[in-house]
């Protein structure tokens, strides 16, 4: 498998030489100047997210960019002292408010075989007084993430810019990386099962899904990841037809219509496996459909079905 990656230094680099206002497109090109034999897409942008941000002063010079070092420096966790050196000092807890956007090149013949570029669009956040004299917190865990956002004030003290998050060649994760055991061997099966069934003809996997990568140590402080496939445009699909009356040609004809609406075939079987709960529904008024009278998935949707009935799981 040949893959054409631009480094990460060449990443960051295009992320410091553009602004946000250039807009995605501009971003795409820029990457694939890098990658000119690996045509890279923007497939996705995931918002609605913050990490901690830096400490400011009320003229909103900087004290810190990261608030959790300066905290461990400035107080040993005596939070007493830290009232007492800085409670009057006016200084303001920031928050970066962000977005990831997503980048996918397919580079081989099977469903994993994709590169993903994360480049996130973040802006830094008035988020709060960093010490209010009316709460003295126990820890500096609760002076990170109070409980009772008081006096919050969240407004942006910067302008919106990029930076280059990670690559991810999917299947050196898949294959040798610190995915964690369950993880891995649910998207071993979620590959296996685009592998097998009518969706590959006819789409890249990585035009529709990509991974949604969490990054954390466990009990013996090895790095691991958690990774999830996550839908593109998921929020934009139609409802999945989970009836308690719809069965036969309806339910099929329903079925085809939103394979057709979100752009592959067996899409609502893809989607049902990330939504879980009364989704699983529609497997079972498939599977009784297809017992009786009725026959309208190919023969290896229907065998993925069944090995689903058997063994169930969810992304």
């Amino acid at each position: 498998m040949q893959c054409d990656i631009p480094s990460p230094e060449a990443l960051s680099r295009v992320c410091a030489d553009l602004e946000p206002i250039a807009g995605i497109a501009a971003v795409t090109e820029a990457v694939n100047g890098l990658a000119p034999g690996q045509p890279f897409r923007w497939v996705l942008t995931r918002g609605g997210w913050h990490r901690l941000g830096g400490v400011v002063d009320p003229d909103h010079r900087r004290v810190s960019d990261n608030i959790t070092h300066w905290l461990e420096a400035a107080c040993a966790g005596d939070m007493e002292s830290l009232l007492a050196d800085y409670g009057d000092a006016g200084y303001l807890a920031t928050r970066m408010a962000g977005k990831t956007h997503f980048f996918t090149a397919a580079c081989g013949e099977r469903p994993e075989d994709f590169i993903q570029i994360e480049i996130e669009e973040l802006q830094e956040l008035i988020e709060r007084p960093l010490i209010d004299p009316e709460w003295l917190p126990d820890s500096i865990e609760d002076l990170l993430e109070p409980l009772e956002m008081r006096n919050a004030q969240m407004r942006p003290i910067s302008r919106s810019f990029y930076q280059f998050r990670r690559t991810t060649l999917v299947p050196e994760l898949l294959e040798e990386g610190p995915v964690d055991g369950p993880h891995l061997r649910v998207l071993r099966r979620f590959m296996n099962d685009w592998r097998n069934s009518s969706a590959a003809g006819q789409a890249n996997l990585c035009d529709h899904w990509v991974l949604a990568l969490r990054e954390y140590k466990d009990q013996d402080g090895t790095c691991r990841v958690m990774a999830r496939p996550l839908a593109v445009g998921g929020e934009r699909f139609p409802d999945l037809p989970v009836k308690p009356d719809l069965r036969g040609a309806k339910l099929a004809t329903e079925l085809h219509a939103y394979d057709r609406a979100v752009g592959y075939p067996f899409a609502w079987y893809f989607t049902m496996l990330s939504r879980k709960g009364d989704s699983y529904a529609l497997a079972d008024a498939v599977l009784a459909d297809l017992m009786g009278a009725y026959d309208y998935l190919p023969r290896k949707d229907l065998q993925i079905l069944h090995d689903w009935e058997r063994h169930p799981y969810g992304v």
